[in-house]
């Protein structure tokens, strides 16, 4: 028998899982596992404040007749431009 063939309990495996131990016993000791901490990523997130954030415009609101006239001139104006319009899509 060779000296590759030994056993699941020979010295050598023995001494790889003493590494492999060690080794997560050095990452484990790396963590904190106190969730005291005085504020959390959701909470930064909460409070973010973004300048460039966009604005909707709040336009005053149209009457009936306000909205129908205004629809009657888009047709007119769309049906009287000065250019061909055959392919737009629209059909009257």
């Amino acid at each position: 028998m060779s000296d590759k063939n030994k056993g699941a309990d020979g010295p050598d495996d023995a001494t790889e899982r003493e590494l492999i131990d060690m080794e997560f016993q050095s990452m484990v000791e790396g963590l904190s596992l106190d969730e005291s901490a005085p504020t959390s990523y959701l909470d930064e997130l909460d409070n973010f404040v973004d300048e460039n954030r966009f604005v909707a415009p709040n336009p005053p609101a149209k009457s009936i007749k306000q909205t129908f006239q205004a629809a009657i001139a888009s047709l007119k104006k769309w049906k009287n431009g000065k250019a061909f319009r055959d392919d737009d899509g629209v059909a009257l």
